[in-house]
């Protein structure tokens, strides 16, 4: 048996919660962790349709891109669709997750799926995330060094892009000198210990931190282990805002505004001027991402393509790219595919379910 909080868990370890912004609300909603899962409706927004389709397949598990609750709740009267919402999960025990910001922010998200239906190629994230790596050093007896290295390797330490078990290791000398309550694991207690040592640096994503420490005190021989953790300015390529990428071949402006139209299946592509040349690099963002022309400009993209662009952010573009707006909905659409792919390859003892209903608030006429 299955329950909720081994999904949360599986999925957070795909798109840890660290990685969501700060205004977001990711993580689950409602809903008891240690439920026994029945079944998984997957969707865009967990609307008060949606609970209803997921109680008649009989799914007590909701899982959603957008959370339905951004902000604190007062009261739960019924005055507004989310408290609705809220009101008949609780009454019909379901289960209501929320994977946003985080599944946008990892390179295997909603972005690289975008990607994926458009055909392009060399897929980089467009806006690298700051400060979410963390660097490790410890001191440990030559002759126990590759056991260490190889524990904080396997706690996921050691990752820098497409490089894994990367350290950097020194050699040299520490001192110490045990009590009589000591152990030494060399040395004699209440004599001073020369020992030499190799001083070993790692770096490891900072949600990573509790379970590399745990790793380095197991594999650590000696009875009190030095290390200091360092927070790092550097970006984290694998983790951002946005995607970049190439087309396989060139196509002009006219054409690939169709093939956004045809391949992202959206109705209607709000764009600004054409001009006259041919496409061959790519910037995308699902969702709303007028924050990101910029970093799509000096990246060297012809075409940005997001969601909720405003009338006057259009003139940013300054005939130096061409914006394509398709929709918030249109370019997060495909989400609970990569959730679907997820959950299918972890696990199999229960249905999962795409929402039938489309929760796109906006019409075209």
């Amino acid at each position: 048996m299955t329950t909720i909080r081994q999904i949360t868990q599986y999925l957070e370890s795909i798109a840890p919660l660290s990685y969501q912004e700060s205004y977001d609300n990711c993580g689950l909603i409602v809903g008891n962790p240690d439920a026994v899962v029945t079944g998984i409706m997957l969707c865009l927004d967990s609307t008060e349709e949606v609970i209803s389709e997921a109680i008649a397949k009989g799914c007590n598990l909701v899982v959603a891109h957008h959370p339905i609750v951004f902000k604190g709740l007062k009261k739960f009267n019924g005055r507004n669709y989310v408290e609705r919402t809220i009101i008949k999960a609780i009454k019909h025990d379901v289960a209501i997750y929320a994977i946003h910001t985080n599944l946008d922010h990892i390179h295997a998200g909603v972005n690289a799926k975008i990607g994926e239906k458009l055909g392009l190629k060399n897929l980089q994230i467009l806006q690298p995330k700051r400060q979410l790596l963390r660097k490790l050093a410890t001191f440990v007896p030559h002759a126990d060094a590759d056991k260490v290295r190889d524990a904080l390797f396997a706690a996921g330490a050691g990752h820098i892009g497409d490089y894994s078990e990367t350290s950097y290791n020194l050699e040299g000398s520490g001192t110490f000198k045990g009590s009589e309550t000591t152990n030494p694991h060399v040395g004699e207690k209440g004599q001073r210990h020369q020992e030499p040592e190799t001083r070993i640096e790692t770096i490891f994503p900072a949600h990573l931190e509790g379970q590399v420490i745990a790793a380095l005190l197991q594999a650590h021989p000696y009875e009190e282990v030095a290390y200091d953790i360092f927070s790092l300015e550097n970006e984290h390529k694998q983790v951002g805002a946005g995607m970049i990428g190439e087309l396989e071949t060139p196509m002009n402006e006219t054409d690939f505004i169709q093939h956004i139209k045809q391949n992202l299946k959206t109705p209607v592509v709000r764009h600004t001027a054409l001009l006259g040349k041919p496409v061959t690099k790519v910037a995308w963002c699902g969702g709303s991402g007028s924050f990101l022309l910029q970093d799509a400009i000096r990246a060297g993209a012809q075409v940005y393509i997001t969601g909720d662009f405003k009338y006057h952010e259009f003139f940013d573009a300054d005939n130096k790219i061409v914006i394509a707006d398709i929709g918030h909905y249109e370019s997060e659409q495909f989400t609970p595919e990569i959730i679907h792919t997820l959950l299918q390859k972890k696990f199999s003892n229960f249905a999962l379910y795409f929402t039938q209903v489309n929760t796109n608030p906006i019409k075209y006429a």
